[in-house]
């Protein structure tokens, strides 16, 4: 009855009273996510892309060629650049600086339709407040061509009016700011790497602009690098072949531009094919990333389909009974980068990840059709190529057509269709069910006797996994290792995946601590991020982290799974103890595998994400591909991120 009472005056006095109204940069410090995604790493590199996109968008007006990046000491962010300078004149609407506005409204800004910038990115004008909101401290100096003007602000507000601290006859920006340890959770890992590979595309995008990147937090090892490019967007389609190491069957980039007639939408088009089976497209929108396409990326792929096919028909390379080629088949082994600049860009959702700009669609359309068709025409030894390699693909696709059938019908003449191997489970509540597959005999054993047979169901492998990293889809259809996970899932694979027929919540891979461990669950996420992408997209797969080591004392048992875990144990136990190194899961009795692995109440798991789908694709391109430099140069590279290896 109190809990009834409680409920009944929380209600009486919800009113106008109880609605709170957050004023100015409030909000932003209150729900920081809803403006930068997280407050981990991601949103705290954000922070930086905001600072840098106001710099891009000067660039993108004609008025900067020069932006440097520094991460100080104490991981302080310093952006500078040598565009017009924020207006530093009074806001007649709010009788402040400019600058000081573009610092402490949200809103605020150049890019409303003022004239200011023709296109910009960023966060339509709340980049500035945001950071400065989001940050410890945050300085901005402005050159006007005349006057150096200073303003230092404190967790978004002003601490100083703006005030001239010396004469120059340059312009520019330079922001300055630390992020904020009360609102990120990790405020001490700016990566290097991901700054340098987002300033490296925006150098792509905006060819001839000048982006310096510079770590100056170990004054002994202070790491510079310059990226400028003057190819633009076809260096873009260059630099990914060449640091994949993929073989192109055509020397030169294809590459378009145009502008539509009221010069408010710009589309540029580079793209090259390489002798993999993969397709890889990289679409932007005013140099936002989007990853999830949308209407530049619609008009793309209808207008490529469409000439491939109307060229094949014209010159005889298709003849009169045979099908058209698919979508699927004239991209693979591509690689395009698709760039659109445009006015108003209207994205869908809070992460921009897709444009939804209709006209947009039109303009790329009607660009790949007229000048890919005239490409063709002019360049037939190209043309030749990319037709014997998308008349290639259509083949395998036929052969996995067939190969898909069979399994099907195979499968109906044995009944009930599940794998021989597969311990299923009792319940058919995908919200609840989830399947280890295991690898090995030994170590499947140990998870069927140890699991809780209600929800989680247990799919031995053995032997040696397809790398599908070099094989097509008609490949993995028959595959004794691939086919019982298939099956298994029930959701099918390619494009007819359907996740509303999958058969478990969650997929976990469950694989020894060794490197033939890994390389089983290297080959396991290749198959899933080539052929089933989507279970990773929506967080089905999980990877599982059996314990390195059993530590005993006495009855007690303590298990460790890091090197830092057991040492800590071991100090902690003091005296004799006896300590086991787990080689393998098949060491584990079932209740060992149950307790340490298993059990939802005590085991850990990684859930597979991906967030950024071009460089996982990048990485299993080098990992699983035919050339071994690229291979040793990634594993040299990143061996120092290694824990736990058993060689």
């Amino acid at each position: 009855m109190d809990t009834l009472n409680d409920i009944s005056q929380t209600t009486q006095n919800y009113g106008a009273d109880e609605i709170q109204v957050l004023e100015g940069l409030e909000a932003v410090r209150k729900r920081p996510g809803m403006y930068i995604g997280s407050t981990g790493p991601r949103g705290l590199h954000h922070l930086v892309y905001e600072i840098v996109d106001n710099s891009i968008d000067e660039a993108l007006a004609g008025y900067c060629s020069k932006i440097e990046v520094a991460i100080l000491k104490g991981d302080i962010i310093r952006v500078t650049d040598n565009g017009r300078g924020i207006p530093v004149g009074i806001q007649p609407k709010l009788g402040i600086p400019a600058v000081t506005v573009v610092f402490t409204v949200l809103h605020a800004g150049g890019k409303f339709g003022g004239g200011g910038y023709k296109v910009s990115g960023g966060l339509h004008g709340v980049g500035a407040s945001v950071v400065n909101a989001l940050s410890e401290w945050t300085e901005v100096q402005v050159c006007d061509g005349h006057h150096i003007y200073h303003q230092r602000f404190e967790r978004g507000n002003a601490v100083n009016d703006l005030h001239i601290i010396g004469e120059t006859s340059s312009t520019g920006t330079t922001v300055t700011f630390k992020a904020d340890p009360l609102i990120f959770t990790e405020t001490e890992v700016y990566d290097y790497e991901t700054l340098a590979t987002r300033l490296r595309e925006q150098a792509f995008l905006n060819a001839g602009v000048n982006i310096q990147l510079t770590d100056e937090r170990d004054s002994e090892n202070i790491i510079s690098e310059n990226f400028c490019y003057e190819g633009g967007v076809s260096s873009f389609v260059e630099y990914i072949h060449k640091k994949r190491s993929l073989d192109v069957i055509h020397p030169d980039i294809i590459y378009f531009s145009a502008k539509n007639e009221d010069d408010t939408a710009s589309a540029e088009i580079a793209m090259q094919y390489n002798d993999s089976y993969n397709e890889l497209l990289l679409s932007f929108a005013n140099n936002i990333h989007t990853n999830d396409g949308g209407t530049h990326v619609e008009g793309f792929k209808r207008a490529l389909t469409k000439v491939m096919n109307d060229y094949a028909r014209k010159f005889n390379i298709l003849k009169e009974n045979d099908k058209n080629l698919s979508g699927e088949d004239v991209r693979e082994g591509l690689t395009a980068v698709i760039s659109v600049k445009l006015k108003e860009a209207q994205f869908e959702g809070q992460t921009k990840a897709k444009l939804g700009n209709t006209a947009i669609r039109t303009l790329v359309d009607k660009l790949v059709s007229e000048k890919l068709e005239q490409y063709l025409e002019e360049n037939p030894a190209t043309a030749k190529a990319i037709f014997e390699k998308a008349l290639m693909a259509a083949k395998a696709r036929d052969a996995a057509r067939k190969a898909r059938d069979l399994a099907r019908r195979k499968t109906a003449m044995e009944g009930a269709g599940l794998p021989g191997k597969l311990a299923d489970c009792q319940s058919r509540n995908v919200e609840e069910t989830e399947i280890y597959i295991v690898e090995g005999d030994s170590a499947g054993g140990s998870a069927k006797g140890g699991r809780d047979r209600r929800f989680q169901a247990i799919l031995p492998l053995w032997g040696k996994m397809l790398n599908v990293e070099k094989a097509r889809l008609d490949r993995v259809y028959g595959n004794d290792k691939l086919m019982p996970v298939i099956t298994a899932l029930g959701c099918g694979i390619g494009d007819e995946i359907d996740l509303s027929k999958l058969r478990y919540g969650k997929i976990i891979i469950m694989a020894d601590a060794d490197v033939d461990g890994s390389h089983i669950r290297t080959l396991m996420l290749t198959f899933f991020f080539r052929f089933m992408r989507p279970l990773i997209e929506e967080g089905h797969v999980y990877i599982a982290q059996p314990p390195l080591y059993r530590i005993t004392k006495g009855k007690e048992h303590h298990y460790a799974y890091s090197d830092t875990e057991r040492d800590k144990i071991m100090s902690e136990l003091g005296g004799k103890y006896e300590i086991q190194r787990y080689k393998g899961l098949g060491e584990m009795d079932s209740d060992q595998l149950w307790e340490t692995t298993m059990d939802p109440a005590t085991r850990i798991m990684l859930r597979v994400e991906m967030e950024d789908a071009a460089a996982a694709d990048e990485v299993f391109t080098i990992l699983m591909g035919d050339k071994v430099e690229p291979r040793r140069e990634f594993i040299e590279k990143n061996a120092r991120y290694v824990q736990n290896l058993d060689v």
